[in-house]
């Protein structure tokens, strides 16, 4: 329809442009469902405009046309500029479609309003008509809400009704319930009475007892029955205790059915145990289960539940107490193991626990009160079989008397105690799995070893007291048996032997770590509070420290005794200087010996110094990785516990101190007398021959500076650190004062002062490797100090412009001038240090 409607509008405007004759332009239906404004538009011009649509798809072509002219849809061509249009004289309108728009767009103004005219009526009819629908709808709810109203009311009426009724039915309910429970309860108060009197009769007369009493197949309900009894028996007497005199006949009368009813449930209590005996023997659950429902109305069932318990293989049988000790023991007489023991408690504890889980698994289908058999029967294991087989396994050794380390010490003690402990908590968690009621099982299982746990720390650092013990009488043992197989060999090398042979070991000072970490685990495995394992894990790792400073300072002792021996050969060596030419040939062989043996004791000591600075090493590593961190807990702990480790280390650092003091000595007595026995008067005053001079360091020097290089390699390697910086500075500073007052000795010419010089830078190039600037600066003054015997006496002021502080020993290097005198040098130096003070 719409694209005739759009031939018509199209064939209409061709005709004719006059309004009043065109057929309507715009529909309603054109504006409704998703209505365009741009395809309305579209539809009303598309008809007219034809070139323009043609125009805006050729758009992008007609500006690459080489030509220079354009085509128009309608056949025409277009001018390339207003120039060429006006020459040629060409008057065309430029949009001809003008006035038909105008006329479309006039007509479509009018046409709107017409349409907008139609809404606007049809609008306000259906107002009216919404308006009308409005009103019969509002008064349709109001009588529905009255009806509802009504409704409701009916409604509250009659569940008030039903409410009312019901309360009076549950009242008569109740009634009814409580008159039945009363008939119910009287009815049983007859019954019992009736049986009460039978029980009343006599004294220890239960022939004349209901049918009941007697009739196996009826044991439960008169079990019942005989309870309920009692309880009301013992109840009466209770009530009637203070009550007058002339009540005394009724109270004697219940005391005697009270004591029957207590034979009676007597011997029912002992027919049913021994029926439930009978079919424990054939495993007829059901049989048991049902004499220990019946047997818990006896308190509680606990006489059958104990009765079950302790008829167990397991505590009745001596032949199973004996297999577990065999199994974990070992035969009698025989040495046991902890890594046997443990195998054997494994085994034995695995057993255990399997047998538990098979009687668990009768009790659950046997008893009503599964959970109390079981606590009854793990309770019974603990401390019937366990406790057995522990008192056995672990013996508290005396802290007086130890036991000796032949037969395993205190550790091997403390050992089985680990492995008991360890084995019995995982006993415990095992049968806590398989089921314990609501016994405390690691509780029960920490009580087993109490006793063993009080004193605890004191058994350990007894135990470790005894293993250094042991350990120090095997090195001394060993030490003894060396120096007797080595026979006797000369004093000064046996006195080297045997420093060495009690030389500090690393591999010992390890042992004592290894000693003292499995005493941690322990004390880790009992101490189960931070604050108890820390107390422990402070006073075990004390004892290590008392161990090591000891070991370590004895060792270094015995290191600087062989220091102190050679000093005491060399001091016999002195003593017999003066003496006659052979004497004096022995002597200088006993010298050699000293030196020697001071060589070989300052070599020890610096090995027993660079093992005593691993062993206090492997300490601290041990006390950074294994004990720190179980000492953090308790506030102040670990801080005292390295103060502790620094006073224990403190007398070792002493020791080594005094050793290296006595280390320096030995060198410097031995660089003394090479200098004493090597240095020659004509080192120094060589004669002028007109030789050319001798610019190689004299024999002496060559002599000290190799025995300084040999000796000082082990210095270099067991030092470490300020140590190290230390001693080499302090050894520095006795050879540069040993030279001095050595030199003194001499007088010097001027090829003399060359040599010396060229001495001097010998012993500066050799002291540079011990990294002392101090001690480095001194040996460049003595350089400095060594020209005073090359210059010319005039020149000696030039000589100290720049280091004044060195006149007062450059003076006495003056004085030893071999033209100190001849110069007149004191005269001199006098009027120059005038001058220049």
């Amino acid at each position: 329809m719409k694209e005739s409607r759009d031939g018509i509008k199209s064939d209409r405007r061709a005709k004719n442009s006059s309004v009043s004759s065109l057929p309507l332009i715009l529909d309603i239906d054109d504006f409704k469902g998703e209505f365009s404004f741009d395809a309305l538009f579209g539809n009303l011009v598309n008809d007219l405009l034809p070139s323009f649509q043609e125009d805006e798809t050729d758009s992008s072509e007609g500006h690459s046309n080489i030509s220079g002219t354009d085509s128009l849809p309608n056949g025409h061509m277009r001018a390339p500029s207003d120039a060429t249009r006006f020459a040629q004289g060409v008057s065309d309108p430029l949009f001809p479609e003008v006035d038909k728009i105008l006329s479309l767009f006039k007509d479509s103004c009018k046409e709107l309003v017409d349409l907008q005219t139609q809404i606007d009526g049809k609008l306000l009819n259906l107002k009216k008509d919404v308006s009308v629908q409005d009103s019969k709808h509002r008064k349709t709810l109001t009588e529905l809400e009255k009806g509802v109203d009504g409704l409701f009311g009916s409604f509250a009426r009659l569940d008030s009704r039903i409410s009312s009724v019901g309360q009076t039915a549950a009242k008569i309910g109740d009634h009814l319930q409580s008159a039945d429970a009363q008939r119910e309860t009287a009815s049983q108060s007859i019954e019992l009475i009736k049986y009460l009197m039978e029980f009343n009769s006599s004294p220890g007369d239960l022939m004349e007892l209901s049918p009941l009493f007697s009739d196996d197949s009826r044991v439960a309900e008169a079990a019942k029955i005989a309870q309920k009894l009692r309880a009301f028996a013992e109840e009466d007497i209770g009530r009637t205790v203070p009550s007058v005199m002339g009540n005394a006949a009724a109270s004697r009368g219940l005391e005697v059915a009270v004591a029957n009813l207590q034979e009676y449930c007597n011997e029912l209590e002992n027919r049913l145990l021994a029926r439930f005996d009978a079919a424990s023997q054939r495993r007829d659950l059901s049989t048991m289960a049902e004499c220990a429902k019946i047997l818990s109305q006896f308190n509680r069932g606990t006489s059958a539940m104990q009765h079950y318990v302790a008829t167990r293989p397991m505590f009745i049988d001596v032949e199973v107490m004996n297999a577990d000790t065999r199994l974990v023991l070992g035969d009698e007489g025989s040495q046991a193991s902890p890594s046997n023991v443990s195998r054997g408690l494994s085994s034995l504890y695995k057993e255990i626990t399997d047998t538990v889980r098979k009687e668990a698994a009768t009790i659950m289908a046997v008893f009503p009160s599964p959970n109390e058999v079981m606590s009854i029967l793990v309770q019974r294991v603990l401390e019937q079989r366990i406790t057995a087989l522990l008192d056995k396994l672990l013996v508290k050794p005396s802290l007086v008397n130890l036991p000796p380390m032949e037969e395993g010490g205190l550790l091997l003690y403390l050992r089985m105690l680990a492995v008991g402990y360890e084995k019995t908590q995982e006993l415990a968690k095992d049968l806590r799995a398989v089921g314990c009621g609501d016994l405390d099982v690691e509780g029960l299982t920490e009580s087993l070893f109490s006793a063993h746990k009080d004193g605890y720390p004191e058994h350990e650092q007894a135990s470790l007291k005894q293993l250094y013990q042991a350990k120090m009488a095997e090195l001394r043992a060993e030490s003894q048996q060396t120096s007797e197989s080595s026979g006797t060999i000369g004093r000064s090398k046996g006195a080297a032997v045997a420093s060495s042979q009690q030389q500090i070991s690393v591999t010992v000072v390890t042992e004592f770590v290894r000693w003292n970490e499995e005493a941690i685990t322990r004390c880790t495995l009992f101490s189960s509070q931070p604050a108890t394992l820390a107390a422990n894990v402070k006073s075990v790792f004390t004892s290590l420290l008392g161990q090591v400073s000891k070991y370590i300072t004895e060792g270094l002792e015995r290191a600087r005794d062989s220091l102190t021996e050679a000093a005491s050969l060399r001091e016999r060596f002195v003593l017999g200087t003066s003496m006659s030419r052979r004497v004096a040939a022995a002597a200088a062989s006993a010298a050699e010996a000293a030196a020697a043996a001071g060589e070989s004791s300052f070599r020890s000591f610096m090995v027993a110094v660079q093992r005593c600075g691993s062993s206090v090493a492997i300490v601290q590593q041990y006390f950074s990785n294994s004990i720190s961190r179980l000492l953090l807990p308790v506030d102040g702990a670990h801080a005292a516990s390295c103060e502790e480790m620094a006073t224990a280390m403190s007398s070792a650092e002493g020791a080594a101190y005094k050793g290296l003091q006595q280390c320096i000595e030995t060198v410097m007595a031995e660089v003394e007398r090479l200098l004493s026995s090597e240095q020659k008067a004509t080192d120094y005053r060589s004669p002028e021959d007109g030789f050319a001079p001798d610019h190689r360091p004299t024999n002496a020097c060559t002599r000290v500076v190799a025995y300084l290089s040999r000796i000082l390699e082990s210095a270099f390697s067991a030092l470490e650190g300020l140590n190290k910086q230390a001693f080499l500075t302090e050894l520095g500073n006795r050879l540069h004062k040993g030279l001095l007052t050595h030199w003194q000795k001499f007088t010097f010419n001027p090829s003399g002062g060359l040599r010396l010089k060229r001495d001097i830078t010998e012993y500066g190039e050799f002291v540079r490797s011990f990294n002392a600037p101090s001690v480095d600066e001194k040996f460049e003054l003595l350089g400095i100090m060594a020209n005073v015997f090359i210059v010319a006496p005039e020149s000696l002021s030039t000589l100290f412009e720049g280091t004044p502080s060195i006149r007062k020993d450059a003076q006495r290097f003056i004085e030893l001038r071999d033209d100190y005198k001849s110069a007149k040098l004191a005269a001199r130096l006098s009027s120059l240090w005038a001058s220049s003070g």
